[in-house]
């Protein structure tokens, strides 16, 4: 670990606003590169793929199975002490998040021709933002949230397994519990962020924060399609 690397609880003022600032900087880099790369994959592929990806409860188990793969690997990738591997991996992730995104956002920019999708936008950028100012404004420690977002995670990944082998809808209530997921996960990693992560650890730092915020939106636009 480089010896610079010292935690973000033990920084001078300077270092810690440095530190915050490279984070969500890159936080919303990333959210822009998705939205670029989500407008390149909607002109560019066939509404007869990504309808396909929606055609098989074995195919979308398979997508959410790569997804997975995916995520570990770009997770490792982003707390490798290599500056170069940190961004692939960031990089990797975002792409992921475009191509399991496909599907939702043509059906939702057809139902609505983008209003739902802006919609859906703007309530993530709040509830993001009343979050992280209650970590940073508050001196609540939030790490106790990491054991019922373990347990929640694994609920949820299983129920969404499970709903994609039997062809059940999940319905409103496990969109609104999925939100309270993504909630509670950005304010642990915000808390952990402040506490936990090194000066030089804010590529990582940013890949989960941006993943949560992924979370987030994919069930903030579930929960606005359902009433459709």
């Amino acid at each position: 670990m480089d010896n610079q690397n010292v935690l973000v609880s033990n920084a001078t003022d300077v270092e810690r606003g440095a530190f915050y600032k490279k984070t969500y900087q890159h936080v919303a880099i990333a959210i822009l590169a998705f939205i670029l790369l989500e407008a390149v994959l909607l002109k560019t592929v066939p509404a007869e793929v990504i309808l396909w990806m929606f055609s098989g409860k074995f195919i979308w188990l398979f997508i959410i199975g790569l997804f997975w793969l995916g995520s570990t690997l770009s997770n490792n990738l982003a707390f490798n002490p290599s500056r170069e591997k940190q961004y692939l991996g960031l990089g990797l992730y975002v792409i992921l998040e475009a191509v399991i995104f496909l599907p939702m956002i043509y059906i939702a920019a057809a139902y609505s021709g983008g209003e739902m999708i802006t919609q859906a936008a703007v309530i993530t950028l709040f509830m993001f933002t009343g979050l992280t100012a209650v970590v940073f404004f508050t001196k609540t420690d939030f790490s106790f949230l990491r054991t019922a977002i373990i347990i929640g995670g694994f609920v949820s990944l299983g129920t969404i397994v499970v709903g994609a082998i039997f062809g059940f809808n999940l319905g409103l209530w496990f969109s609104v519990g999925m939100v309270v997921l993504a909630s509670a996960s950005i304010l642990y990693q915000t808390n952990q962020i402040k506490n936990q992560f090194g000066t030089e650890q804010y590529v990582g730092a940013a890949l989960q924060l941006f993943a949560s915020v992924m979370l987030l939106f994919w069930y903030i636009l579930r929960i606005l399609m359902s009433r459709k």
